[in-house]
């Protein structure tokens, strides 16, 4: 294995409408394990396929030494695809069958090469990645969104590759199948560039490297470290924006003050020219001295402001966007105690155990419902919310609204604008508070007249959040089913801000515990074989 195993050098690459997307990039990333982190959108995932070669720069190069897997976001298989083909050994499996039945043809032969112990390598690969129980011949169909993130992971693993590309691998995927895949990064030797907003994730990578306004900038150490360090230079870059922004006052203030003591001078010198009845050519000359003499100092204190000028603009151009976003959400509280929230032996299709299940949500309560891939967690969710009526049993809701957030996003009218939809979730609403609150959430100017439909994901989020929190009537239930799923690291942040500023009841599913403990869930439910029950908060590592 090389010391460096991805070689970048001067990459340009746009989209066939010439939107550029990387303009002269250079980078090389060595053994080890690399996280690559930047906002949605700044071409993360394009840069992968660059890497893997599904895309090719318009100019420089790219070069992988040794063999390359990649495992991309989204896996484009067909369900009536076997196990078997989409490990890529469909070939090698009929072939041992063929000669253990008795045909010796070279083709088989050919087809195994060192191939031989496929079947033990296959088992081994299933097995650590929690798919001990699927057969090779099984449909994918079959199989859960998880199993078949961690089926496309072992297809890349048994290439045995030296260079391994992986873009968001734990989305998808629950708690155990999350660990799995962590013990396995752990072991690995090779070279490897993630993309991922998991955190946990994150903080087992030996370096970050930081895609951003078109430059990849490299950190030592995990994303706690990386972040350590991102917050110092911000700090630092404030400091010199701040020092910077009072030496353009400085100067501007003795440009000025040069500019009256000239103008004093000048005039005294026209007093004292006129006392002393000098002769005009004489006069003359003395004015022409004392105008180029105010000229020069004019100058000097000029050239010194655009000295000034030009260092706050680098020290502008070194510090970064802040993209936080600072809420108060008083409309949403609900009082200690208040029940808003009740179901009792709930069954949807007879996914719960007998008796169905039962759960009572009161006052400000921040739970946490977990539990594994097809427990039912979604489904309980649309109890909750009245979308599915219960099969049996009884639920009540309090007075008030209950807003539900499913994985799409899909609560706005993607055809109207951010402002039509903030309108059409609270009409009665100041127009001038409307355009203070949507500048709150970092649309400002003609962003606010964008259809919902183009928004990034990012975007998308935070037009969602100022629509529901701020609704009328504002919510008194919030229920989220996996919100952190394909969001950066950026809206990850904005989110969290939000739900801590929120004052109601929520019930959030989610696998990313780093994201659940930022939002100080309070109550730990599981769902596991048909039952909901009270855990305790998981530690974190």
């Amino acid at each position: 294995m090389h010391d460096t195993s991805i070689v970048c050098s001067n990459v340009s690459f746009s989209w066939p409408d010439d939107t550029p997307v990387f303009d002269d990039l250079s980078f090389a990333v060595g053994t080890g394990r690399t996280g690559l982190v930047a906002p949605n959108g700044a071409g993360k995932s394009t840069l992968l396929k660059l890497i893997a070669g599904e895309y090719r720069p318009s100019h420089g190069s790219v070069t992988v030494e040794g063999v390359l897997g990649y495992l991309p976001q989204s896996l484009p298989l067909a369900g009536d695809l076997t196990v078997a083909q989409v490990l890529g050994i469909a070939d090698v499996l009929a072939a041992l069958a063929a000669i253990e039945s008795g045909d010796a043809s070279e083709r088989h032969f050919t087809t195994i090469g060192n191939d031989w112990d496929i079947e033990e390598r296959t088992r081994a690969e299933l097995d650590r990645l929690g798919l001990g129980d699927v057969t090779v011949d099984r449909r994918l169909d079959t199989l859960s969104g998880g199993q078949i993130v961690s089926l496309g992971l072992a297809a890349q693993l048994l290439r045995r590759p030296d260079v391994l590309l992986l873009d968001e691998p734990t989305n998808n995927l629950d708690r155990d199948a999350r660990e799995r895949l962590y013990t396995v990064l752990d072991e690995w030797n090779g070279s490897l560039l993630l993309v991922s907003h998991d955190r946990a994730l994150l903080d087992r990578m030996d370096r970050i490297a930081e895609l951003d306004r078109g430059e990849l900038r490299t950190y030592g150490g995990n994303f706690t470290e990386y972040t350590d360090a991102v917050r110092a230079a911000r700090e630092a870059a404030e400091r010199t924006v701040r020092t910077a922004e009072q030496e353009v006052k400085r100067e501007k203030r003795e440009m000025q003050q040069a500019r009256e003591r000239a103008a004093r001078r000048a005039s005294n010198a026209a007093r004292n020219v006129s006392n002393a009845g000098l002769p005009k050519i004489l006069a003359g000359a003395r004015k022409r001295n004392a105008q180029e003499s105010a000229g020069k100092a004019d100058g000097m204190h000029g050239a010194r402001l655009s000295d000034a000028k030009a260092r706050l603009d680098e020290a502008g151009r070194a510090l970064r966007d802040e993209q936080a976003i600072a809420l108060e959400l008083p409309a949403t509280t609900v009082p200690a105690g208040r029940t808003v929230f009740q179901g009792e032996r709930m069954q949807a299709r007879g996914l719960f155990a007998a008796g169905g299940v039962d759960l009572g949500i009161r006052g400000p309560e921040r739970i946490a419902l977990t539990g594994r891939n097809g427990s039912g967690k979604s489904t309980l969710l649309r109890l909750i919310s009245g979308d599915l009526a219960s099969d049996g049993g009884a639920t009540s809701r309090a007075d008030g609204r209950v807003a539900y957030l499913s994985q799409r996003l899909d609560l706005l009218d993607l055809d109207r604008t951010v402002l039509e939809n903030l309108v059409a979730a609270a009409p009665g609403m100041p127009e001038a508070k409307r355009m203070h609150l949507l500048a709150r959430f970092l649309f400002r100017g003609q962003r606010i007249h964008l259809p919902v439909g183009v928004l990034s994901g990012g975007e998308r989020l935070r037009a969602t959040l100022a629509c529901v929190l701020f609704a009328e009537p504002a919510p008194r239930l919030l229920l989220l089913d996996e919100p952190t799923n394909n969001l950066d690291l950026v809206s990850v942040g904005q989110l969290e801000n939000a739900l801590t500023a929120y004052q109601g009841a929520f019930v959030v599913v989610s696998h990313d515990e780093r994201f659940l403990a930022e939002i100080r869930v309070n109550r730990w439910l599981r769902l596991a074989d048909g039952r909901l029950d009270e855990t305790g908060a998981p530690e974190m590592d």
